[in-house]
């Protein structure tokens, strides 16, 4: 379907009721309710607790994480451990190797500087549609999940806080109503997570305390140069935010780090 059946031309779309199967279909990043009906996977608090190290750098960069001793960390069969170690890879903080096994993984900081050029060339054009065509509904959603992403910060909960400013990009893109741009964003922001979990020199590195509600504050009065101009602001503060040259310290045993 082209953008002339479906929006008309970029920058405009028809109103939307609430209640109707497209509004619903869209947004669902920002929708926290639609998880939590959803039973807990065996392996979810094994993947909580390796990512939750991983995050607060007590596993470091290029830790080799060996099923059989996770599952007698964490009392569990090795297949529980595998299916945690696919997640903790689906979401890039874990790389396996074929007949080596699973490692914390270890970006370059050239690979982190591309990441962020990427991102810096397709999220401020995202941004800049969102306060195109945002409703007030819209806003509210990233109102709301800004109180959520605060509170992970308050709380000390770093890994959940650097999920959350993660999510928060991918709601900008979905309210843009760009699906391709919104795929591409999703996978930047995944990868770039990973690398502000690992290198991240200060706690605000997830997000400027200002940066995400200024950004909002753009969208909601339909200002798009400014939109445009705060998130590409705000994906230079991340990456000035990082230390890609750290070293990483000797290893310790899992078993100290994890219990």
């Amino acid at each position: 379907m082209s953008f002339e059946s479906k929006r008309g031309r970029i920058g405009q779309r028809a109103p939307r009721d609430a209640s109707s199967p497209e509004t619903m279909k869209m947004l669902t990043t920002l929708r926290p309710e639609k998880d939590r009906k959803k039973p807990a996977a065996r392996w979810s608090p094994i993947y909580h607790g390796l990512r939750d190290a991983i995050v607060s750098h007590r596993l470091t960069p290029g830790t080799k994480l060996p099923e059989d001793e996770l599952a007698s960390i964490y009392s569990v069969s090795r297949t529980v451990i595998r299916a945690a170690l696919q997640a903790l890879a689906h979401d890039w903080l874990v790389r396996l190797e074929p007949n080596r096994g699973a490692f914390v993984a270890q970006p370059s900081p050239k690979e982190a500087r591309e990441v962020f050029e990427a991102r810096a060339l397709i999220e401020p054009r995202v941004a800049a549609l969102a306060a195109q065509v945002a409703r007030a509904e819209d806003v509210t959603l990233l109102r709301g999940h800004l109180e959520r992403e605060h509170e992970a910060l308050d709380a000390g909960r770093d890994s959940d806080a650097i999920m959350l400013s993660a999510m928060f990009h991918v709601g900008v893109a979905e309210i843009a109503d760009q699906a391709v741009l919104t795929g591409l964003v999703r996978d930047l922001v995944s990868h770039s997570s990973l690398i502000i979990a690992l290198y991240w020199k200060r706690r605000d590195t997830t997000c400027e305390s200002h940066a995400h509600h200024a950004l909002v504050d753009a969208i909601e009065a339909r200002d798009s140069d400014r939109a445009a101009q705060l998130m590409k602001d705000h994906l230079r503060d991340l990456l000035s935010g990082l230390e890609l040259n750290r070293t990483g310290r000797k290893p310790e045993h899992l078993a100290d780090i994890l219990r």
